[in-house]
This record gives C-alpha cells, sequence and structure tokens, in this order.
C-alpha cells in the first residue's frame, strides 16, 4: 500500500495558481513513483498586491494555519511570497515559527514551508551565486523581493518587473510568454533562472523548455515551494516535470 499524504496550502484569496501548479508536479510524481497525494487549502483575503494588503493578509495566516491543523495536513505550504517578503528582511523565519507554534495549540504539530523560504533553499541547493529573475509585481515590490533575496547571500544580477498590479490578472499570464520576456534579462555569469518568483504568475508549463532554451536551470517559486514541501514530508524530491531542482538530483 502507498502511503497518501495530506498537502495543506494557506493561499491568498485570489491565488488560483498555487492550487494548480503545486498539484501538478506531485501528480507528475505519482506517475513514476508510488505516493499519493490529497490537497486542502485555506483562505486569506486579498485582491492588490500591495504592501498594505499583503501586511493585512499575512495577518490573517495564523487563523489558516489554526484551520489546516484541524485537517491534521502533513505538511503546510505559505503560498505567497511577496507577502513575507515584504514584512522585512529574513521574515520566513518569524513566519514558519508564528504558523508552527499555532499547530503546536491545535495539538497538530505541522512542518511548515514558506514559498519565501523556499525559493531562497531551492536556489542555494542548486549552488546559485548570481540569479536573474521575472516578477509579475510593481518596480518597488520588486526592489523589495531583489534585497531580500541579495540579503541571503544571493547576488541579483538583474530583474524584470511586470508592473501588473491586480492579482487576478498576473494569473491571466501565459506562460509561454517567458520564453520571448526571459531574453531581456542580463544572463552574464548567471547561475539561475528565477521564471517566476511569484506563485500566482504561472510557469510551470513553460520551465523545462526554458532551461533548454537558455542552457541554465530555471526554477520557480512554486517548484521551490514543492521541492520543500518533498523534503519535509522525507519523500524522494522528483517529478518528471519542474526543471533540474526536481530532476532527483538533490
Amino acid at each position: 500500500m502507498s502511503k497518501t499524504y495530506r498537502i495543506g496550502q494557506i493561499v491568498p484569496s485570489s491565488n488560483v495558481t498555487m492550487e494548480t501548479e503545486i498539484p501538478a508536479i506531485f501528480r507528475a510524481r505519482e506517475t513514476i513513483l508510488p505516493e499519493r497525494f490529497t490537497f486542502h487549502s485555506s483562505r486569506m483575503r486579498m485582491k492588490k498586491v500591495t504592501k498594505e494588503e499583503l501586511e493585512a493578509m499575512d495577518a490573517m495566516s495564523l487563523k489558516c494555519a489554526l484551520e489546516l491543523s484541524d485537517a491534521q495536513v502533513d505538511v503546510m505550504g505559505y503560498a505567497c511570497l511577496v507577502a513575507i517578503m515584504s514584512m522585512g528582511r529574513g521574515y520566513h523565519c518569524v513566519s514558519e515559527v508564528n504558523l508552527h507554534q499555532q499547530t503546536i495549540l491545535n495539538d497538530s504539530p505541522t512542518p511548515i514551508v514558506t514559498s519565501a523560504g523556499a525559493l531562497i533553499n531551492g536556489l542555494k541547493i542548486l549552488g546559485a551565486k548570481k540569479v536573474a529573475m521575472i516578477t509579475p509585481y510593481m518596480r518597488p515590490l520588486t526592489n523589495m523581493v531583489v534585497d531580500y533575496i541579495e540579503h541571503q547571500g544571493i547576488n541579483v544580477v538583474d530583474s524584470i518587473a511586470l508592473e501588473i498590479p491586480d492579482n487576478l490578472e498576473v494569473a491571466a499570464q501565459n506562460p509561454d510568454n517567458l520564453l520571448e520576456i526571459y531574453k531581456r534579462l542580463d544572463l552574464t555569469g548567471v547561475d539561475v533562472i528565477v521564471a517566476s518568483a511569484c506563485v500566482q504568475m504561472p510557469s510551470l508549463a513553460a520551465i523545462d523548455r526554458l532551461e533548454q532554451k537558455a542552457g541554465l536551470p530555471v526554477t520557480s517559486a512554486a517548484i521551490c515551494t514543492t521541492f520543500e514541501m518533498m523534503r519535509k514530508l522525507d519523500i524522494s524530491t522528483k517529478s518528471p516535470i519542474g526543471g533540474t531542482l526536481l530532476s532527483g538530483k538533490y
């Protein structure tokens, strides 16, 4: 009998991508490995990607952690990278402790993954010293993300801000566009391309093709979050889709 794991996600109310891309990676994994997965979400309100809305939304994450721990999920992912990064350098460490504490108080201690922390960890596992990045955010939020990543010891050589404030419009972006957008990045000395530093901007469908075109490892916040969830579940970090990080090498 293969084990079935419950994957919990704390999701911005207007986010529709995390509940498609993360399950897609796990479902692809099911075609090659025995473990099975079910998916469960709790939502926090957010429509416009502004610092004010992100801060208000982050305050709701503790309630979501409590709700998901009622379902006794096996791992919990906080699916909003910029909400964490806009709270200040290194905040993913604070958030992970606070969310874990909620699950302990509910007698259901659960491993926590934040997409912000997962992106940092994923880049470090890939050996990235220098990265180039595409985000859908307004430029000031993109600069905040760049600063956050650089504070973690990774140099962001170049970044593209698509400047889309409406979160549903972010979700409506065609991932195939990334195959052209990436050409505007300065890739001098770059080790890894972050094709979507946002878990709402779809990129999964383009990642493997983008790796072939760019000749570099390409990852995203969603892929790094899934990788980190697999690590927390102590299962093989491998899927037929999702680029180099999920190739089984790491």
